[in-house]
C-alpha cells in the first residue's frame, strides 16, 4: 500500500537527493496515510518524471525524504485548455478533478454574464488539481489561472491557439467533425448554468479563431459538458488514440 502513496513534490527531484518536507506534507504522510521511518512512497516534481522515494527522518513536524530510484521517465499532458465558468462548489470541484484526469494543461476559470458564483479562490482550484493529479497517476500538474472576465480572456487570445466553444443552442459544429481534426494546442470553453448570453456568443461567434461545437440533442449541465468535451476530444484527437502504442 505505501508504495502507491503519491505525493506531488514542488522542487526539482534527483536520484541520491534528501529534502525536507512541509509541514501539511509531512502531516498528510505520517498521520493521514500512516507511513512510518524507512517506508517509501512515490513522488513526482511535474518536470522530471516519478520516482520511489524513501523516509529517512521524522520527528513531530517535519519529514525528511531520499530519493531512491526513478520509477517512470517524465510524459507531459496535451496541450489543451479548458476554460470554465465556476458553479456551485462541489461541481467546481468536479469539474476541475475531471478535467485534471482528463488531461488539461491549463485552468482557467471564466466570468460571464450568467455565471453563478464571481468568488473564485485560485488557491483551492490548485490545491484540488494537484490532489487529481496525484490520484490519476499524471506526471505533471496543471497550471491554474486567476479568474478572467469572458471579454479579457477573448481580448488577449493568442490566435495559433484554435478556441472551440460548447454552443447550447445547437447551431455548433457536431462534435465529431470539430474534434476529428483538431490536435493541440487547443483550448474548450464551457459556459455556465444558464449557458451563454446572447451577446457572448455573438461575439464568440464573429473571433476567426472559435469554433462553435455542439454536443448533441440535450442540454447538459455544465460539469458534464466539460467531461463530454474532454473525453471526445481525447478519444478523437488527443493522446487517448495512441495510447496503445506507447504502454
Amino acid at each position: 500500500m505505501a508504495s502507491k502513496i503519491r505525493l506531488f513534490i514542488d522542487t526539482p527531484l534527483t536520484l541520491g537527493q534528501t529534502l525536507e518536507l512541509s509541514e501539511a506534507q509531512s502531516h498528510y504522510l505520517c498521520n493521514v496515510m500512516k507511513l512510518k521511518l524507512d517506508d517509501i512512497f512515490l513522488g513526482f516534481d511535474g518536470t522530471s518524471g516519478e520516482y520511489e522515494v524513501q523516509i529517512i527522518k521524522q520527528n513531530k513536524k517535519h519529514i525528511e525524504i531520499k530519493v531512491l530510484q526513478k520509477q517512470r521517465n517524465f510524459i507531459s499532458s496535451p496541450d489543451v485548455w479548458l476554460i470554465f465558468a465556476p458553479v456551485k462548489k462541489d461541481q467546481t470541484d468536479f469539474i476541475i478533478q475531471k478535467s485534471v484526469e482528463l488531461g488539461v494543461s491549463k485552468l482557467i476559470p471564466a466570468i460571464t454574464r450568467y455565471t453563478i458564483s464571481d468568488k473564485t479562490k485560485t488557491e483551492r482550484f490548485v490545491a484540488q488539481s494537484i490532489e487529481a493529479a496525484e490520484q490519476c497517476r499524471r506526471l505533471d500538474v496543471p497550471e491554474v489561472e486567476r479568474a478572467k472576465s469572458l471579454s479579457e480572456i477573448l481580448s488577449n487570445w493568442d490566435s495559433s491557439r484554435r478556441l472551440y466553444y460548447m454552443d447550447e443552442s445547437r447551431t455548433g459544429t457536431p462534435v465529431r467533425e470539430a474534434f476529428s481534426q483538431a490536435p493541440a494546442p487547443i483550448a474548450i470553453l464551457v459556459g455556465p448554468e444558464g449557458g451563454f448570453s446572447e451577446d457572448e456568443l455573438k461575439h464568440l461567434r464573429q473571433q476567426d479563431f472559435a469554433t462553435g461545437v455542439t454536443l448533441g440533442p440535450r442540454i447538459l449541465r455544465a460539469e458534464t459538458a466539460v467531461v463530454s468535451a474532454l473525453s471526445c476530444w481525447q478519444a478523437l484527437s488527443g493522446d487517448w488514440v495512441n495510447y496503445k502504442e506507447q504502454i
